[in-house]
């Protein structure tokens, strides 16, 4: 499988976690943990709202459906929207080389911090990922501005 197939299939596995997401009343954002060969090793969302868990981002919760492992370093790790810093440490701590963005038109995470620390990034301005953060954002902007930590207006 070449690499450009890799992404795509990971941006998909995570987009369809998305959905689910918004599904259940969450904030639609997924995950998707796939190794070279193009297996889904674990796919998770946002479950912030469902599981009243502020650390439950999308990522987070797709490594931790991982569990214990040891080949972290061989994996790809692909998220519908650009990774925050929580997210992105997550990665950096298990070395994950490789990450697939879905868009990051929506929120700027810290692509920065990952590519300083030598992981390949790849934004692939996916219209659906961007079509469903902006939906999400406009219906609920109170909900998006409590899980990217800004403070109420007032």
């Amino acid at each position: 499988m070449n690499q450009d197939d890799l992404d795509r299939l990971a941006l998909d596995a995570a987009y369809i976690q998305a959905l689910k997401s918004k599904n259940e009343g969450g904030i639609p954002i997924g995950s998707a943990l796939v190794d070279p060969a193009g297996f889904v090793v674990a796919a998770g969302h946002n479950l912030r709202v469902q599981q009243g868990d502020p650390t439950a981002h999308a990522e987070t919760a797709t490594i931790r459906a991982a569990g214990r492992r040891r080949d972290w370093h061989t994996l790809t790790l692909a998220s519908t929207l650009s990774p925050c810093a929580m997210c992105s440490g997550t990665a950096i701590l298990h070395r994950i080389p490789r990450v697939v963005i879905g868009e990051n038109r929506t929120f700027q995470g810290r692509e920065d911090w990952l590519k300083a620390e030598g992981v390949a990034v790849r934004v692939m301005n996916d219209p659906r990922c961007e079509a469903l953060m902006r939906a999400f954002i406009a219906e609920r902007p109170d909900l998006w501005d409590e899980d990217i930590g800004v403070p109420p207006k007032g």
